[in-house]
């Protein structure tokens, strides 16, 4: 049963199940960790990258990339964009996945929660601020920070040189968290297509308690952003030969 394709939905599941769950832990009502706040959000999605790293290896992932975003930059850096199409389906079909997940385990917690906006963000982004042109380069640059950070992580002179090797999955879900520390108030930091994409398509069909819409008017920017940053990060790392 182990292969790439599966280790990439189990990955996406994992990590959208743990980070998703960690935001519906502190925003729905009656939860014990409600009102936990931003560092419990983001030290949560932290945590669900690294358990989602170590699920995709285990299920036969070696790239773990869980990302499409990390995948399109790694396929510009390579110039072998053979493993994108399959990656991306998994890697979404396993967001949707986790995000249903999500909806299960915190059933009873929807009906208490009035809220619209915060039941929605248990699932997908949305911006602060809404303006269309700050939010895509807000995607843009914290996905750039992203795929350019991840490929020095696994670059051959850091390989050879620090402390990387073996401590790969620790050190990109700490570099997710320090983005969700940095950056990540702008938009929410989806940084990853997948992540924003399948949970909304979660929340658009789930009978999810008082839900309201799953606001389609903004979906683009968090899939579009995060693709535009791994490909430009992609680019820069080509042209430097990380």
């Amino acid at each position: 049963m182990r292969s790439p394709i599966f280790g990439e939905f189990m990955g996406t599941l994992v990590l959208i199940l743990l980070g998703n769950g960690v935001v519906a832990n502190v925003l729905l009502k009656k939860s014990k960790a409600e009102g936990a706040g931003w560092i419990v959000i983001t030290s949560g999605w932290a945590f669900a990258v690294m358990a989602g790293v170590f699920t995709a290896i285990a299920c036969g992932s070696t790239d773990a990339y869980l990302n499409p975003a990390v995948t399109v930059g790694m396929a510009v850096t390579s110039g072998n964009f053979a493993k994108f199409p399959s990656y991306f389906v998994a890697e979404l079909a396993g967001a949707l996945v986790g995000a249903t997940l999500v909806w299960l385990h915190f059933f009873p917690h929807w009906k208490e929660t009035e809220n619209a906006e915060l039941k929605r963000a248990c699932f997908c982004t949305a911006p602060a601020i809404r303006s269309m042109a700050a939010n895509l380069l807000s995607e843009i640059i914290g996905t750039f920070a992203l795929v350019l950070v991840v490929g020095a992580i696994f670059s051959k002179a850091v390989a050879s040189e620090g402390p990387a090797a073996g401590l790969g999955p620790y050190l990109v879900s700490s570099l997710v968290w320090g983005i969700g520390l940095s950056l990540g108030g702008t938009t929410g930091y989806a940084i990853n297509p997948a992540r924003d994409l399948g949970p909304r398509l979660a929340h658009s069909f789930l009978p999810i308690a008082g839900k309201g819409n799953s606001d389609w008017n903004y979906a683009a920017i968090p899939v579009i952003g995060p693709l535009v940053g791994g490909i430009l990060a992609g680019l820069f790392i080509r042209f430097v030969h990380f």
